[in-house]
């Protein structure tokens, strides 16, 4: 699974603005200092999630985007299928990107995606903001330890 830049510019925003529950709004600017993304792009990605009701906005001089929901109501799942559309890898076990596939009655394969495929929706359905403010970040190290991964091509 891939998740396009907006919809991780949009996660990024949205974990600033849950760290910052409670604290008052943060500017546009803020918020594309503190994610790295850039403004104008931003600006379509806070329409989307204010559109959503994710987000709330204050006009004026000290105001901002604050969430307009608590962060444990905001779910990692609904954000990405929202932005994405797609939780899937393959579309022969996509409900919503569903394609035909003239292997499918025959493929052990697509047993292995569709496992994969809930697994994956039901990690991100179950990840609020909140709970993933919890995580701590992932180390490089993590990343490219191969007794995790089972060797290169990840």
């Amino acid at each position: 699974m891939k998740i396009s830049k907006k919809c991780d510019y949009a996660l990024r925003v949205l974990m600033t603005l849950a760290e910052n529950y409670g604290n008052g709004p943060l500017s546009i600017r803020e918020l594309a200092q503190r994610n790295i993304v850039p403004k104008r792009f931003l600006e379509h990605i806070m329409l989307d999630l204010k559109a959503k009701g994710w987000v709330a906005s204050l006009p004026g001089k000290h105001g901002g985007y604050y969430l307009a929901r608590n962060p444990n109501e905001i779910f990692i799942g609904e954000v990405v299928r929202y932005f994405d559309g797609l939780l899937a890898p393959i579309h022969c076990v996509s409900v919503n990107h569903y394609q035909a596939c003239p292997l499918e009655t025959a493929c052990r394969f697509r047993r292995l995606f569709l496992v994969i495929r809930n697994q994956i929706a039901h990690l991100l359905d179950q990840t609020s903001l909140s709970s993933a403010l919890c995580g701590e970040p992932v180390m490089q190290r993590e990343v490219f330890d191969e007794a995790l991964i089972g060797g290169a091509g990840i």
